[in-house]
């Protein structure tokens, strides 16, 4: 029987103590201010990356892991294991899938098998844990991947509002003039994955309207006997984050809902304050 290692990149934000416990490696991207790069999740953790952020000036710039960095880890990995997938960030957002496709043929003893999640965060963590899962019992490389592109093929409704529109202006996605528009009349951009890249969905005046909006598309697609998984994502509005997902789970008894966070490299598209909701059928 194969043995199948589970790999993901930073992005999928799954705490240490998991990755340790459900034994899925992870390779971090990085984070550039100036002339210094960190390495996220290792060397910069989400509060002192917000900090920095939070001290204007430009924004930061992000990257993939090095060719190298990804030869060296299924090199290390060789050694135990005969097969590995690796389930990356969009790849409309960074370059790590393509750059994971071309390590692929690098390193002998090993198969790589790479899934592009076409999206980030916690729905990119809930293909994680569907991996290890099936290489735990025994799946091999080719099952799972058939497994992941079912998930893919039904769609993880994923929407996030964008709190700092200055944010989304000094990231150069946004004119001055809508900056100036966006903020007299409080507009709380509605964002969402739509061929892998992050794009707006819609334009709500304020942010408890923009959140009802996401509710509204919840029980458009939900029904409150169902059982699914929904994770509540916030850049450092935690309370906020845990208040929404107790309205949910008031809501609907039987989905499982976890607070999780945007760390440094998703911060850098959407900003402080910004909160996300996701949902995913069981």
């Amino acid at each position: 029987m194969n043995k199948v290692a589970i790999i993901t990149d930073s992005t999928a934000y799954i705490p240490e103590h998991v990755r340790k416990e459900k034994n899925i490696v992870m390779i971090p991207l990085n984070v550039i201010f100036g002339n210094e790069t960190y390495k996220e999740e290792v060397e910069l953790k989400k509060d002192d990356f917000y900090e920095m952020v939070g001290k204007g000036g430009d924004l930061p710039k992000t990257s993939q892991p090095s060719i190298g960095e990804l030869a060296d880890m299924l090199e290390a990995l060789s050694r135990d294991y005969d097969e590995a997938v690796m389930i990356t960030l969009s790849s409309g957002i960074s370059g790590t899938y393509q750059s994971a496709l071309s390590v692929a043929d690098m390193v002998e003893n090993i198969k790589l098998h790479v899934f592009d999640s076409e999206i980030s965060c916690a729905p990119q963590a809930h293909y994680a844990y569907t991996a290890v899962d099936m290489a735990s019992d025994g799946a091999d490389g080719a099952q799972i991947m058939e497994k992941l592109n079912e998930i893919k093929s039904y769609g993880i409704p994923a929407y996030f509002v964008v709190d700092d529109l200055n944010h989304l202006h000094r990231g150069g996605r946004m004119n001055a003039a809508q900056l100036l528009v966006g903020n007299l009349l409080q507009i709380k951009p509605v964002l969402h994955f739509q061929d892998k890249k992050i794009v707006p969905f819609e334009k709500i005046r304020t942010k408890k309207k923009a959140i009802g909006r996401i509710h509204q598309l919840m029980e458009q697609s939900l029904s409150p006997d169902e059982a699914f998984h929904v994770s509540v994502i916030h850049a450092q509005r935690e309370e906020e984050a845990k208040e929404i997902a107790a309205e949910i789970q008031k809501k609907y008894p039987n989905a499982n809902v976890a607070v999780d966070y945007f760390g440094p490299v998703i911060g850098t598209h959407l900003g402080e304050g910004s909160l996300g909701i996701t949902w995913m059928k069981n």
